[in-house]
């Protein structure tokens, strides 16, 4: 169950009401009359099947809630109630399949956007993959991919895709180019300093690394692991299962390729550059392309299965 939180102008309290009333999947509804101050209204509380949620939020939006008024939903956690029970009974198709767009598009909002934050942890994530890079570590690079906040980016690209909403596609393409534009640049500075050290080394970086040479020697298998990761993590975004992102993470090369490449240029290796740099493309293209397919499949889906009664 969604627990919706609701601050309703008076004049709009009936329709409000009417709205939950008739809703199939809603339970516990609680008004509190002139409970809210800013904006100024009731707090309307109540339990919503996750299968209900998405056109329940629809109709709330119809009705001007969301600009005179304020809709916040939660996950309830633990409810004991026959009255849920028979809720989630009622509501259409399963739970777990529901795909809850206001949900799904606020996560990858946040997500998805430029920020130092964002930048910062890709530089880092970057960093790391190319330490991992020059001393053969497996470790270092699982580590770095795990680091990485790239498939924010990715996913609100492919909702945005799947919504057709130009402003949130070009949010998302923004964070991807400038993202690891910034981190690439700096990380060819930091191999060149690293170098200085005498902590990295052409040598190193030339001779054979059985450990990690997948980075720049991409085959059809770097595009299959990447469509698989995507279907995997927009998956794991619709059902609110975040758990399933870190395996996400450590499945696509996205970042070690980058690392790879900004050290190849460093070094002057164009050939590992190359490489490096169609192993990048192939996991943002597959990615993507898992995203925008899954998210059509579950659309459809679901839409069959709302229309299917208990």
């Amino acid at each position: 169950m969604l627990q919706l939180r609701l601050i309703v102008p008076a004049d709009l309290r009936a329709q409000v009401l009417d709205r939950l009333d008739a809703c199939v999947g809603v339970a516990h509804v609680a008004v509190l009359p002139g409970g809210a101050v800013r904006p100024a209204g009731d707090l309307v509380l109540c339990d919503v099947a996750r299968e209900s949620v998405d056109e329940l939020l629809g109709e709330l939006r119809a009705l001007g809630l969301a600009e005179r008024g304020a809709i916040t939903m939660d996950e309830a956690g633990l409810t004991i109630s026959r009255a849920a029970e028979e809720a989630e009974q009622q509501a259409p198709g399963e739970g777990a399949d529901a795909l809850v767009w206001e949900e799904v598009s606020g996560i990858v909002h946040e997500e998805s956007t430029l920020s130092w934050v964002f930048l910062t942890l890709l530089t880092v994530a970057t960093m790391l993959a190319a330490c991992g890079a020059v001393l053969d570590s497996a470790i270092l690079v699982v580590g770095a991919m795990a680091v990485g906040p790239e498939f924010g980016p990715l996913a609100g690209l492919c909702v945005a895709v799947v919504q057709r909403r130009a402003r949130p596609a070009l949010r998302s393409l923004l964070a991807l180019v400038v993202g690891f534009t910034v981190a690439m640049v700096l990380t060819v500075g930091f191999a060149l300093l690293m170098d200085a050290l005498g902590l990295f080394s052409d040598a190193k970086f030339a001779a054979a690394r059985p450990n990690t040479s997948f980075i720049w020697q991409p085959d059809a298998m770097s595009f299959v692991v990447a469509f698989l990761a995507g279907v995997a993590g927009l998956l794991s975004l619709t059902s609110a299962k975040a758990s399933a992102l870190v395996g996400v993470a450590i499945s696509v090369t996205t970042v070690p390729a980058a690392a790879n490449a900004a050290v190849a240029v460093a070094y002057g290796e164009y050939a590992q550059g190359w490489g490096s740099a169609v192993q990048l493309a192939l996991n943002l293209s597959g990615i993507v392309l898992a995203g925008v397919l899954t998210l059509l499949v579950q659309q459809g889906a679901w839409r069959l299965a709302a229309r299917r009664p208990r």
